[in-house]
């Protein structure tokens, strides 16, 4: 099965939709109610111009216990990631100062750029991102130190 990058952003879409609602049901202590109008998007992003045939999206949860610091690393392709919980610094190279996101916010990492920047915001209180590696089938996904 051959999957486009329209289709891709599409599922992207809608996985985004379904972790916010979710998100707030679970802070509210209800369950999802049916839906409502239609609400601006969470993020927008232009993606690279890549084939992703032959490729492969791994999702992981990255867990930041108060006070983590991340070391700099890069991935074989690009990443989309969600924060779930707390708040993380962040700072890829290419876009500018770091930059603190939130609960219902994302981030991108374009193809080859180095993470600079990887921590929790907070020394008391945990942080959970959700992060989506769009990378080749068999790519080592993370390394570790400057692209």
């Amino acid at each position: 099965m051959t999957i486009t990058r329209r289709d891709a952003i599409a599922s992207l879409a809608v996985f985004a939709e379904l972790l916010a609602s979710a998100g707030q049901a679970e802070a509210q202590g209800t369950q999802p109610t049916p839906a409502a109008p239609a609400q601006p998007p969470v993020f927008v992003q232009s993606l690279p111009n890549v084939s992703l045939d032959g490729w492969e999206v791994t999702v992981s949860h990255v867990d930041y216990p108060p006070g983590r610091v991340g070391n700099a690393h890069h991935h074989a392709g690009f990443v989309l990631a969600y924060v779930l919980q707390g708040s993380v610094v962040t700072k890829v190279s290419g876009q500018g100062p770091e930059k603190t996101y939130n609960v219902g916010q994302m981030f991108y990492e374009q193809p080859g750029a180095t993470h600079e920047v990887s921590r929790n915001a907070s020394q008391t209180q945990p942080a959970r991102l959700l992060a989506m590696i769009f990378a080749r089938k068999g790519s080592t996904l993370t390394t570790q130190g400057h692209a």
